[in-house]
């Protein structure tokens, strides 16, 4: 092929050259064409979003070290992506702990296992089973990272487990300064005490030791009630099952219950992911918002007869298999934790606000039970309590119906999930929490700058 230049072709590209070399000859723009391209970051909603400067995987700890101290401006921490709070956005640092990942040591005398802080939780549980040993307790979703989940005090249900974080019997620490903290009861004693729910303020976790058991099994059993039936019942509930909760379906009179029980027990077949967790159930629901959400009546009257359509078959499995479910769709959420005794009362009143007012939602509200722990900041320092989390799909407005909710949570002494949507800030959270001047005097000593504190941070620890 011949390229037939004309003059005015050739006049135009020497045109683009000299104004490229100008661009170039400009000190200040010279160095924005070789400056990094910056990659947004989202998390898994959606909602949470920020342009940072840098987005750094160190590969080891070395690395870690440095890229700490040597950093401009603010280091967030960053994960799986999956809390909805503004806990990682920042302009300055995200920092990633993918290639922390992998079971490093375990005992099989004491059952501890020690794991890299980025490992996903999803990946824990077939690690521990070859060495024959299982989480206590796991949340019904498993993407998150460890260090992500120990952070904000993630949990999952039955009156006698607490969070995850109230199973850690160590941790490694880097502070704002570079240095590497070993942390348990007897090394660096206050800091470990503190560090078990940090939000990512105090540096970053890059090692994690839990106090597990041995590997089990467990049964599911899932049914339709009446939602009042459940509250009025809920104290043989939750003493006949080691795990039990349920999800409210809103605009109707009945939830799904959910029951876990330890069993010996052979593994069922494999169910589709789909149709675990109520992800089948979800999605009828979703499908009559669609097209009923105009007439409350007939609403109301077609989620009541779903509990004739769905059907729930049981299942056996290794204890992480059952735990966590497959969550498909994206919302956004919100979850406070209330006094125990208070949860019936609580949910009764957010189930009325959301009827009375034919509040547009369709998502199951969900009702879970957690143990008491005495970290300074968990949900659960000082009292068993009652988890109660209201959801939104994430292509709906959430600010409106969580605006809506949020003060029947602070009538009933309600905690937010640090991890979830909330709007308190630290002067009314600090009289939520005990504790709270243990974690702030260990807080500056440690970061006394501010460089784990982005604006979401700043406002909810108080910190200027």
């Amino acid at each position: 092929m011949v390229m037939h230049l004309s003059r005015r072709r050739l006049l135009q590209g020497a045109g683009a050259l000299g104004a490229f070399s100008a661009l170039c000859s400009n000190p200040l723009l010279a160095e924005l064409a070789r400056a990094p391209r910056l990659i947004p970051w989202r998390n898994w909603s959606g909602a949470q979003s920020c342009l940072p400067q840098a987005r750094l995987a160190p590969k080891d700890l070395d690395e870690l070290r440095r890229v700490v101290r040597q950093a401009p401006g603010k280091i967030r921490p960053v994960g799986a992506g999956h809390s909805f709070s503004a806990l990682v956005p920042t302009d300055g640092t995200l920092l990633s702990l993918a290639y922390f990942n992998g079971l490093l040591d375990h005992d099989p005398k004491t059952l501890q296992a020690e794991f890299a802080a980025g490992t996903p939780m999803s990946l824990m549980g077939p690690a521990l089973k070859e060495v024959g040993q299982a989480l206590w307790n796991m949340a019904d979703i498993d993407y998150q990272t460890l260090a992500g989940a120990i952070a904000t005090s993630t949990h999952g249900t039955g009156v006698g487990f607490g969070s995850y974080s109230s199973r850690v019997c160590g941790l490694q620490l880097v502070t704002a300064s570079g240095e590497v903290l070993d942390c348990d009861p007897r090394r660096n004693a206050e800091v470990f005490h503190v560090a078990r729910v940090s939000l990512g303020a105090l540096g970053v976790a890059t090692r994690v030791r839990l106090q597990n058991r041995e590997a089990y099994r467990l049964r599911e059993k899932q049914w339709i009630g009446k939602t009042e039936e459940l509250l009025e019942d809920m104290d043989n509930l939750t003493r006949d099952n080691q795990h039990w909760e349920m999800l409210v379906v809103t605009h109707s009179d009945y939830a799904l219950a959910v029951a876990l029980n330890e069993t010996t027990e052979p593994p069922t077949p494999p169910t589709d992911p789909a149709e675990e967790g109520g992800n089948e159930f979800v999605n009828l629901i979703e499908n009559l918002d669609k097209y009923v959400s105009d007439f409350p009546e007939t609403r109301r009257h077609l989620l009541n007869s779903l509990r004739w359509l769905a059907r729930f078959d049981e299942r056996v499995g290794d204890s992480y298999q059952i735990y966590a479910n497959v969550r498909s769709v994206r919302f956004n959420e919100m979850e406070y934790s209330v006094p125990a005794h208070l949860g019936p009362a609580c949910l009764r009143e957010i189930l009325a606000l959301i009827r009375d007012k034919d509040l547009r939602t369709w998502f199951p509200i969900e009702y879970r039970y957690v143990k008491a722990d005495d970290i300074p900041l968990s949900m659960f320092e000082g009292r068993d309590s009652c988890s109660i989390s209201v959801h939104q799909h994430y292509s709906m407005d959430h600010h409106n119906f969580f605006a809506a909710v949020e003060p029947i949570f602070w009538k009933y002494q309600g905690r937010p999930h640090w991890g979830k949507h909330h709007s308190l800030n630290a002067r009314t959270l600090q009289g939520l929490y005990p504790q709270w001047a243990a974690f702030a005097r260990v807080r500056q000593a440690l970061d006394p700058q501010g460089k784990f504190i982005n604006a979401h941070l700043a406002s909810v620890l108080g910190v200027a």
